[in-house]
């Protein structure tokens, strides 16, 4: 097919049970002119065969399997990079799609050349499709000035990140670092993405999440599994979450093309963030002493 307009890329795992119901909403939408890429991280379970399926029948879908999980930091970049797309989207294997969600966040970007990220709102549903609760207070960064959009989103509690499965201009998605090799890594990309230009949030709830036992954040419930489920080479390492972030915001204040006195400003409320999250800091120069220094003592 010649370049699609949209570009979605699921990064999936063992996905077997749900897939079939978020790949018909996607194969749903009123908005057809998209490809769907599919990476597959040596699933063990029926992934595979319910991709291949889905594949044969639909000439939008292009499937991909690694050879053996590399993380899934490393899946959901490389199906971004496989992506042809002016627009793209993360899907995930589990979430359902209303019908009219891919249209409604490609008009937006369509009618507004200074929006980089369109996004409905959330509504949580369990593994049974059930809705459990809608999350509808987002800041809305709608400012023209990086700085004061960067200020809104971290004032606003930012490991919220359902926003990162919205749609996004291709072209500054790309500038990015994308998905880090670490937890959390999606908020940081939030942060950069604010920088570059306006967020939109469709004031409905077009976007289904779900929220389960076997999710990516309920079957990994500590820092360091999350870390290993991002990429397995971080097993054993130290984490240190509150230093690692900073160190990253940082690093994307100044490679965004903002101008010299935004830099300063996002630098600025940066540090107001570290000052008020100093109890994350705390905890991260615990886990230094205690694998550091006692650990040479005993």
């Amino acid at each position: 097919m010649s370049n699609p307009k949209v570009s979605i890329g699921m990064a999936v795992y063992n996905g077997g049970f749900y897939l079939k119901d978020t790949l018909n909403s996607i194969l749903s939408q009123t908005f057809t002119d998209y490809e769907l890429i599919i990476s597959d991280n040596a699933s063990l379970d029926n992934t595979m065969k319910i991709c291949k399926m889905f594949e044969k029948n639909d000439s939008r879908i292009r499937y991909y399997r690694n050879k053996m999980n590399l993380g899934a930091a490393w899946n959901l970049n490389h199906v971004f990079h496989l992506g042809k797309g002016k627009y793209f989207q993360w899907a995930c294997h589990d979430d359902i799609w209303t019908s009219t969600l891919l249209q409604r966040y490609v008009e937006v970007l369509d009618e507004n050349q200074d929006v980089v990220l369109c996004y409905g709102r959330t509504t949580y549903i369990n593994e049974m499709g059930t809705p459990l609760r809608s999350l509808i207070r987002r800041p809305l960064l709608q400012d023209a000035i990086p700085s004061i959009r960067f200020r809104k989103f971290m004032d606003y509690h930012p490991n919220e990140c359902n926003p990162v499965l919205g749609l996004f201009r291709s072209n500054i998605l790309g500038k990015t670092r994308l998905i880090g090799s670490y937890p959390s890594s999606d908020m940081i990309l939030l942060g950069e993405i604010a920088l570059a230009g306006r967020f939109f949030e469709i004031p409905d709830c077009l976007f289904l999440r779900r929220d389960h036992p076997e999710s990516s954040v309920r079957s990994n419930p500590g820092w360091e599994d999350r870390a290993v489920w991002f990429n397995p080479l971080n097993k054993g390492k130290l984490q240190l979450h509150a230093f690692k972030w900073t160190i990253e915001w940082m690093k994307s204040i100044c490679r965004s093309p903002i101008g010299v006195l935004e830099r300063l400003k996002c630098v600025f409320i940066l540090c107001l963030w570290a000052k008020k999250n100093k109890n994350e800091f705390k905890q991260d120069l615990k886990k230094v002493v205690k694998k550091y220094v006692y650990s040479d003592n005993y």
